[in-house]
């Protein structure tokens, strides 16, 4: 049986995928009793889709898998903490679980700036398992980001 951490690796290949193609590098993998529906990685540039994320991409594979949006029983591995935009579509789809690795400061809708999984507000709530591969999740992102400045300040 495959394991958080075991899940939480092949969401990180599919964000190298993201870093290889200049995407930024967010993976994702949606999960139903232990066997994948979907993976994805971030592609709003390739696509020029606003809505690429990840996380959307997994849903919106895993819907069309079982021709139904509601995946009450699925669990969703990410390498960074959902954005307000995913966040409303986990809800939405009625995920049992999310795990993510590394926060996101900056857009974090689940723990960081927003709690929208558990808000008491919502009809839905979904069990939260965060630091999964947090030091690997949150290096992609930081090599990524360090490159695109590097590169932005050696093209004055």
């Amino acid at each position: 049986m495959q394991t958080d951490n075991d899940f939480m690796k092949i969401a990180l290949a599919e964000a190298q995928k993201a870093y290889s193609l200049g995407e930024v590098p967010v993976g994702a993998v949606l999960v139903r009793k232990g066997s994948i529906l979907a993976r994805a990685h971030n592609s709003p540039i390739m696509r020029s889709d606003p809505s690429a994320h990840a996380e959307m991409l997994v849903l919106r594979q895993a819907g069309e898998k079982i021709g139904n949006y509601r995946l009450a029983d699925a669990e969703l591995f990410v390498t960074i903490e959902p954005c307000v935009m995913c966040a409303g579509a986990i809800i939405q789809a009625r995920l049992a679980r999310v795990i993510f690795g590394a926060r996101d400061q900056k857009c974090g809708a689940v723990v960081s700036l927003y709690s929208v999984l558990s808000d008491e507000r919502l009809n839905h709530h979904v069990e939260i398992t965060e630091g999964i591969l947090r030091e690997e999740c949150g290096e992609i992102l930081s090599r990524f980001f360090r490159e695109k400045r590097i590169k932005a300040g050696s093209s004055d």
